[in-house]
Parts: C-alpha cells; sequence; structure tokens
C-alpha cells in the first residue's frame, strides 16, 4: 500500500510517490501502477474486509521523497486545504496502524495524526460534513493534506472530481474494538451538533439509542425532520448471506416522493442507498434500501439506523431475495 507500513523498504517509498494519494482511483489506475499496495500485505480471506486488527500509533518521524513528516499527538489539529481520495488500487490492503482498508467504510488517511483517531472532515465547496476514522498514513503529494476512502468522498460529493478544499479538525482517539457502531454514534452526534470536546462521551452513551439521526449529508436548515422512535434491537434471526452474496436492508416503500428523499438523505450520510421507482395498479411507490453491504457487521448495524428513524418496516434481505423483495 502506498501508505508507510515497513519505511526501510525503498520499493514501498517508490510505490508511496508514484501512487501518491492521485485523487480519482479506479481498477484501470491499479493495473497502470505497478507499485499500487506494494510492501503491504493484502487480505486475502473470503467475504468482507474484517474492522478489527489495528494497534493505536503514532510513530517515528519519516522522509518521504525528500520530504520529512513528524507524527505527533495534536489534540488542536485545525487545518485547511485540499484533499483527495483512494480505492480500488489499495482495496483489502493493510494500513499503517495495521487494520485492513475497505474502501466503502468511513476512514482516512493522515501523514501525522495518531492512528486510529476521529477527524471531522468538511467540503469547503459544498458544506457538507462527515466523521471519519483515521487509520492510515497520506497522502504525500503537494499541499494535500488528507486522503479519503472512496466511500467518504462520496458522502462529501467530491469524488467524480478527485479533489477538493477541506477543513480538518481532530476530535480524539478512535476505539480498537469498533465494528462501525461507534462511528455511527458520533455521526449521529454531528447532526445534533455536540461540540468536538463532548462527542466521544456522547456517542459512548449514545450507542444503540434510537433517539438521534445521522446528520445530513449538506446543509438542511429549512428541511423538515423525519420523526425518529425509540426501539428495541430485533430479536428475529437475520438471514445468512453466503459467500459472494450481498446484504441489503429494505428500508421502506412510500407514495410521497418527498417523503422517500428525506429518509434517502439521512441514510446516504453514512451508507450506499438506492431509491427505486416502482410503478403498479395501485400508482407509483418509492422504495429506499441500503445496500450492497458485504458483511453481518455492516448489515446489523444498517438495519438498526433504520430502525432507529422510526422505519418499523425496515427488514434485511440477501442479493437473492431482491428479486422477490421487488414484486
Amino acid at each position: 500500500m502506498r501508505r508507510i507500513w515497513w519505511l526501510p523498504s525503498l520499493l514501498v517509498v517508490i510505490g508511496l510517490v508514484l501512487s501518491g494519494c492521485s485523487g480519482k482511483s479506479h481498477k484501470k489506475s491499479a493495473k497502470l501502477d505497478p507499485f499500487a499496495g506494494t510492501g503491504s500485505p493484502y487480505y486475502s480471506g473470503k467475504g468482507a474486509v474484517p474492522w478489527r486488527g489495528g494497534r493505536y500509533h503514532v510513530g517515528k518521524p519519516y522522509q518521504v521523497a525528500g520530504r520529512w513528516f513528524k507524527p505527533k499527538e495534536q489534540s488542536n489539529y485545525d487545518k485547511k486545504g485540499p484533499a483527495s481520495w483512494y480505492g480500488e488500487a489499495f482495496h483489502r490492503r493493510k494500513t499503517s496502524n495495521g487494520e485492513w482498508f475497505d474502501m466503502n467504510r468511513l476512514t482516512a488517511a493522515h501523514p501525522t495524526l495518531p492512528l486510529p483517531s476521529y477527524v471531522k472532515v468538511t467540503n469547503l465547496q459544498n458544506g457538507r460534513e462527515v466523521i471519519v476514522r483515521v487509520n492510515d498514513r497520506g497522502p504525500f503529494v503537494g499541499p494535500r493534506i488528507i486522503d479519503m476512502s472512496k466511500r467518504s468522498a462520496e458522502v462529501l460529493d467530491f469524488k467524480n472530481q478527485g479533489k477538493t478544499d477541506v477543513r480538518v479538525q481532530f476530535i480524539g482517539p478512535a476505539p480498537l474494538n469498533d465494528k462501525g457502531q461507534h462511528l455511527m454514534a458520533m455521526n449521529r452526534e454531528l447532526q445534533k451538533g455536540t461540540s468536538l470536546k463532548r462527542m466521544i462521551a456522547e456517542a459512548n452513551g449514545n450507542m444503540g439509542r434510537g433517539d438521534v439521526q445521522i446528520a445530513a449529508v449538506e446543509p438542511q436548515a429549512d428541511a423538515p425532520k423525519v420523526t425518529t422512535a425509540a426501539y428495541a434491537k430485533p430479536k428475529r434471526t437475520l438471514p445468512k448471506a453466503a459467500i459472494g452474496e450481498d446484504y441489503y436492508v429494505q428500508v421502506g416503500s412510500y407514495g410521497d416522493h418527498d417523503n422517500a428523499e428525506q429518509v434517502r438523505a439521512q441514510l446516504a450520510s453514512v451508507w450506499p442507498v438506492q431509491m427505486m421507482q416502482l410503478d403498479g395498479v395501485n400508482g407509483t411507490v418509492y422504495r429506499v434500501r441500503i445496500g450492497p453491504l458485504n458483511n453481518d457487521d455492516d448489515a446489523k448495524t444498517a438495519l438498526e439506523h433504520a430502525l432507529s428513524l422510526g422505519q418499523s418496516d425496515a427488514r434485511l434481505i440477501v442479493a437473492q431475495s431482491m428479486q422477490a423483495a421487488l414484486q
């Protein structure tokens, strides 16, 4: 991986410079870059990339292409600058603190902040914001200050343009044993307007509760709020996806397009979300679903999120059931 995993390796350093957080990342670029991922182990296991496996890490000063980087504790870090993103070329590779990179999760790379840690990233071009888990080193090109995962770039709406100007604000250390639930709780606190100094403590206390909403991905000061409701975690047996199959959360069907769009926008700040228009003899309905999701933990967390928004009909299905679900 182009991140610092084994600094003494010259090949890694060359890879760091050549791959260098190039902004748009896709399969074609992965083939053209012979150094993509060099020096970092690849997760070859079946199924989803594991969430865990990392360690707390700051690290010693290191040099890339003649430029020195000095990792350190930076509790007051608040900086503006360019951001880029990375994806397929480094998907399933080990990050700088020993976790596995999944381009579909809300993570990021930073050259000097402690790993893993939480930062708030705001796209200065459109006002969108998100909390991400920093678990990797980079970027190492020009003035760029952070490298977002593909999913994070989608949430901030700059994936297609490759780069954008952002503000990065350090929040605090992220837990090692999180499977995504704590990160989701952090984004709930973001929507509530919780101060950065209180955000981790509040997320610790509110994990799994249904009385808050995930932040919308863009400012919606005048938009009506969707009513939330407390819920009990589902006790039903969840369907089991076979290897190669994906999960989906079917959130609900709505006769009004605006209602469906409100739900879609709330969920889209964290999950890949689809809204489908279905025309039938009884009129048009708009169906919202989360997915595809490729592991049990993400699927269960997404289902709980949908339930926390008062979507009591939300249910989990696997890819082979999708055709029946659309009937």
